[in-house]
């Protein structure tokens, strides 16, 4: 490697940290002040940089911001996986239980994000609703998959799995909005508990068998 490589290499590496700590930066001001209440300014002096050095890696707050729910949407979208149905695979309800964990935890450590996800993002930009669209899309045909893939197993009764998807995502998408706007950390603490109820929730209903 020539000395020339060597300090494209360093260059690099010192932009990509410089950037990570950009978004460091914005993510605690997101956290403490909401998307409307934060200003270039605060992420400025959260990373320690001067103005100039800001737009050398975004052109605004809301590219920024944008870029933060990006990598939120794309973990999220990534705990969504097909309905395995080989033999040995586990239960249909078990991998139902396994995605809705994954998914409240990602919230859970998410939690300012997701709170401006849920308070502020709708309608904030075409971008954003496209992705949210994207992602509650993906999960409705997972949830309709399994419930479909439940009903040929057997274990299912007959029923209209188009509406009884859109009573589960619906299920779940209240408790991401529980989870991240309550005060109480408890349930932030029992996110598998959680899941496990709103599963049985939807699967059995309210009354004794």
């Amino acid at each position: 490697m020539s000395p020339n490589d060597g300090r494209s290499v360093r260059a690099s590496k010192k932009r990509e940290s410089r950037r990570k700590a950009i978004l460091q930066a914005a993510r605690r001001a997101f956290a403490e002040k909401g998307y409307h209440h934060t200003h270039v300014a605060d992420i400025i002096a959260g990373a320690g940089i001067a103005r100039g050095t800001f737009y050398l890696y975004f052109e605004s707050k809301n590219a920024i911001f944008l870029e933060l729910l990006d990598q939120l949407l794309d973990e999220l979208q990534a705990s969504i996986v097909g309905v395995d149905t080989e033999e040995g695979a586990p239960p249909v309800e078990a991998q139902l239980v396994d995605r809705v964990q994954q998914i409240l935890g990602l919230v859970v450590q998410n939690r300012a994000l997701t709170r401006i996800l849920v308070r502020e993002a709708v309608g904030l930009d075409a971008d954003v609703d496209r992705r949210l669209h994207e992602f509650y899309g993906s999960l409705l045909e997972y949830i309709r998959d399994a419930l479909e893939n439940g009903k040929r197993m057997g274990f299912l009764r007959e029923l209209d799995t188009e509406v009884a998807a859109f009573c589960v995502l619906g299920t779940i998408k209240q408790f991401m909005e529980q989870l991240v706007m309550s005060e109480d950390d408890h349930l932030a603490e029992n996110v598998d508990r959680l899941a496990l109820q709103v599963l049985d929730f939807n699967l059995r209903g309210l009354l004794k068998s």
